[in-house]
């Protein structure tokens, strides 16, 4: 047996969130602006109680602001912001104003209400402005001051890194958010993501728009928001997270919900499958044989759809046949999407397009049936 592991067998290595970093490089620049000296490493504490310690990429300081930069590690998670510097200044503020954050280059302004940061402000979160306030009042308790800070936090590139984001969808212009709830990030959590479906569910709702369309990619996207020429704040851009979609929506609820993708994917959901990666499992061609046998089709179509090798190739087949398999397919999906959303007013429609965003099967809205 090999005593050196294999790559894809070392466990993933956690990362930090850019709130994490910006905490980091506060810290510092707040020490040197009291003391004339940068701690580095520096240690911050993050909301579970851990204590990691970052080096400083870059250090300058004069006797009005200091400035202190950290580099992003985000582990093994392939995250857009991964070797980003993050770049913080830091300046005495007018006396008893507290912690008073500005928008640095490449970190964007909030222009649209339902975000957790009023518009106006910078795009920086609750908890790392927290975690930041935290940090500055310990420095200014360990030396005698007055904790009034004018704290600017930028991100090298950061306008071209937001343009790889769904923020100018949120309302989020000028460059990233300043992220973070637990300081940490998990490889492949997609948290990221996540956090822009709930904020677009958000950013809709405090709008007044009263149904959204959540699509599994930009074909699926497109082709929807041409069918009901919704307005970009309805449109969400889930991926494979239809489960995390509807269940914020559950909390959050929306009047009706459109679940929109491709013939992959809803037959996935149709499955059962509430994350659609292909990774968590594939398209079952029996399933769609019988699905096909359920709408109408003959012994021979199910045969050649088990014999298929993608469920684009099985669809191909019933649509020969004038088979509805993509209404039947979109039916049952929409029966595991409202087992979700049980018990809300919420009604949910499926719309089942092919690779070129022809509409090829549909649920019409429906709510779940009331509890007995």
């Amino acid at each position: 047996m090999s005593l050196h592991m294999r790559e894809e067998d070392r466990p993933l290595r956690k990362g930090w969130t850019t709130g994490t970093c910006a905490t980091a490089a506060a810290k510092a620049a707040y020490t040197a602006l009291l003391t004339g000296t940068f701690p580095d490493p520096v240690e911050v504490t993050l909301p579970g109680g851990q204590r990691p310690a970052f080096a400083l990429a870059m250090a300058e300081s004069n006797p009005q602001a200091a400035k202190a930069c950290v580099v992003k590690d985000a582990g093994d998670d392939p995250d857009v912001t991964h070797g980003a510097l993050i770049m913080v200044t830091v300046r005495g503020g007018r006396p008893g104003t507290g912690v008073t954050f500005r928008a640095g280059e490449g970190v964007g302004t909030v222009t649209r209400a339902g975000l957790p940061i009023p518009p106006g402000e910078p795009a920086i979160n609750p908890v790392p402005r927290q975690m930041i306030q935290k940090a500055l009042e310990e420095v200014a308790v360990a030396h005698d001051a007055a904790c009034d800070v004018d704290v600017e936090i930028g991100v090298a590139k950061g306008e071209a890194l937001a343009a790889k984001t769904l923020n100018g969808r949120l309302g989020i212009v000028g460059g990233l958010s300043i992220l973070g709830t637990t300081g940490i990030v998990i490889p492949y959590s997609c948290a990221a993501w996540i956090h822009s479906i709930h904020r677009g569910v958000d950013v809709a709702r405090a709008a007044g728009i009263d149904h959204i369309a959540a699509s599994t990619g930009s074909t699926s996207e497109q082709a929807v928001q041409e069918l009901y020429g919704l307005p970009e704040q309805a449109l969400i851009d889930m991926g494979d997270f239809v489960g995390g979609t509807l269940k914020y929506v559950k909390k959050h609820p929306v009047p009706r919900v459109t679940i929109a993708g491709g013939v992959a994917k809803m037959t996935k959901l149709a499955q059962g499958f509430l994350d659609l990666h292909s990774k968590r499992g594939a398209v079952d061609l029996d399933e769609l044989a019988r699905l096909s046998k359920a709408a109408g089709g003959s012994v021979d179509l199910s045969t050649r759809i088990e014999a298929s090798n993608t469920a684009a190739e099985a669809f191909g087949n019933a649509v020969a046949e004038g088979v509805p398999l993509g209404d039947e397919v979109a039916k049952t999906a929409q029966q595991t999407a409202l087992k979700v959303v049980a018990g809300k007013p919420i009604a949910v429609e499926i719309l089942v397009f092919d690779r070129q965003g022809q509409l090829v099967g549909r649920a019409p809205f429906a709510h779940s049936a009331p509890p007995r």
